[in-house]
């Protein structure tokens, strides 16, 4: 069964910052893209590094191993040698609280 699960607050991830947090067993980033919290895995899917410990440019993120860059608002991938994009989550703000929807 799927439900939102508090991973962080709003203070955790200020604008224009990435935060990497654990949701049951999974990897995930988490974005303040200008005030709109987003979330992604954090994990590659060209190799296994974390996107967190890469660079946030507005809306792509580069993976900190071999550069390959993904949209934070879609999973998309948009460079090579990603060919898979990253798995996308649903967010809630709730007060301070951030929570995320993981299956």
């Amino acid at each position: 069964m799927s439900e939102f699960v508090r991973v962080a607050t709003l203070s955790d991830v200020p604008p224009g910052t990435m935060k990497g947090v654990w949701v049951e067993d999974e990897a995930v980033a988490l974005y303040n893209l200008d005030g709109e919290i987003l979330a992604t895995g954090d994990i590659c899917s060209h190799a296994h590094a974390h996107l967190t410990d890469g660079t946030l440019c507005g809306c792509e993120v580069e993976c900190p191993l071999h550069g390959a860059r993904f949209d934070i608002r879609s999973g998309r991938q948009l460079t090579m040698p990603a060919v898979v994009p990253i798995p996308r989550y649903e967010v809630r703000v709730e007060g301070n609280d951030i929570l995320v929807l993981v299956d």
